[in-house]
């Protein structure tokens, strides 16, 4: 794969990131605009997450009968319009229904991402290949976390379809076809489930995701109502998690091809329980931003891990695995922000305990141990 095309793709997944962390941050600021609780409009990360995940699961399996340029061009031409009117609407619905449709067309990027990587980069390079690719997506949530805690909710999603309408353009005249002999349309889901390891990997990250997203989606929340702190300081902290997340990817993605990948995933799964059993405490500010910074690094560390995982699957199951695994991460995670938040309502404490006990079983229980691609 040619560098300008692989340095395009990184930008899509930035583009595509730029909005996600920062929702969360910023559901105080949208709930105060639009005299609603928090709660309810915590909607807009559960309502991104669901039809992201369902629909991830659609764009693997059409690469291997339509064009990924044309399938690219279109969904990233209506992610930037549902961007573009989400940061121009009027009531809560209509952003709830935006979100939705910016969940819908986005879940494009990633999957083909992943597929481009494996068909295209060598083995032995695919681990800093997906680090890299996924280094932009945090950096594309460090921005917009970053620009959350100074400028108004609205161009958080302003920004990322204005900036997605300029690189449609650029996609459109330089993206190649990426065409492949053409293939009827199907989907081999069942039968990649029939594999053991395939079944592993997935239950994993379904696991994995739940027990993340039921935490992370909430920490603006979190700190808003349990530290008291403004829009600036919550967004700070938060920061610190894609700060971290950045290093997490690049360097993950290094462990994985030089100690193996099971290992950097555990690793990372482990400095995520650490943070989630220290977020019980009442931590002075600057030991809850060291916290914080961890649980970043663990995250990213345990992503890079099982993404490279993703690339050695049969040829078979790759299109399926690459949506998949875009597909789960996200219904897992809006499933878990959702029901966490029933938890997270009668006790911050409650919730940190009871998701960082799941974090704690899963590394236990063996998780990947077993997984026989640890080159």
């Amino acid at each position: 794969m040619k560098k300008g095309t692989f340095f395009l793709l990184c930008l899509e997944g930035a583009i595509l990131s730029f909005s996600v962390a920062a929702s969360s941050a910023l559901v105080p600021s949208i709930a105060k605009d639009f005299s609603v609780s928090e709660f309810f409009a915590a909607r807009i990360i559960w309502l991104y997450f669901l039809p992201y995940g369902i629909a991830a699961l659609l764009y693997g399996p059409l690469v291997r009968t339509f064009n990924a340029k044309k399938i690219e061009l279109i969904c990233l031409f209506s992610f930037s319009l549902s961007n573009l009117a989400a940061g121009l609407s009027r009531s809560i619905n209509l952003l709830f229904i935006f979100r939705f449709f910016m969940g819908l067309f986005g879940a494009s990027v990633i999957p083909l991402g992943l597929i481009l990587i494996s068909r295209h980069v060598e083995e032995k390079m695919r681990g800093r290949s997906v680090g890299f690719f996924f280094g932009f997506t945090f950096i594309g949530s460090l921005a917009g976390l970053f620009l959350s805690g100074i400028i108004t909710w609205r161009y958080i999603y302003l920004i990322p379809g204005l900036s997605g309408l300029l690189l449609w353009v650029a996609l459109y005249f330089y993206l190649p076809d990426f065409k492949e002999e053409a293939a009827a349309l199907r989907f081999n889901y069942l039968s990649c489930f029939k594999n053991k390891t395939f079944f592993s990997i997935f239950t994993y990250i379904f696991l994995i995701s739940f027990f993340y997203h039921g935490i992370q989606q909430w920490l603006g929340v979190y700190f808003s109502k349990s530290y008291q702190l403004n829009q600036f300081l919550i967004s700070s902290l938060i920061i610190l998690t894609g700060l971290s997340g950045i290093l997490g990817e690049f360097f993950g993605g290094v462990l994985a091809d030089k100690f193996g990948r099971v290992k950097t995933v555990n690793l990372g799964i482990s400095l995520m329980i650490i943070s989630a059993f220290a977020l019980i405490f009442k931590l002075p500010l600057w030991v809850l931003g060291a916290i914080m910074f961890i649980w970043g690094l663990g995250w990213t560390f345990n992503h890079a891990g099982v993404s490279t995982l993703l690339t050695s699957l049969p040829e078979g199951c790759l299109n399926e695995a690459a949506s998949l695994n875009s597909s789960l991460r996200f219904v897992s995670g809006g499933i878990g922000a959702h029901l966490s938040g029933l938890l997270m309502q009668r006790s911050f404490n409650l919730g940190f305990t009871a998701l960082g006990a799941g974090l704690l079983v899963l590394l236990i229980t063996g998780g990947l141990n077993g997984y026989q691609l640890k080159r």
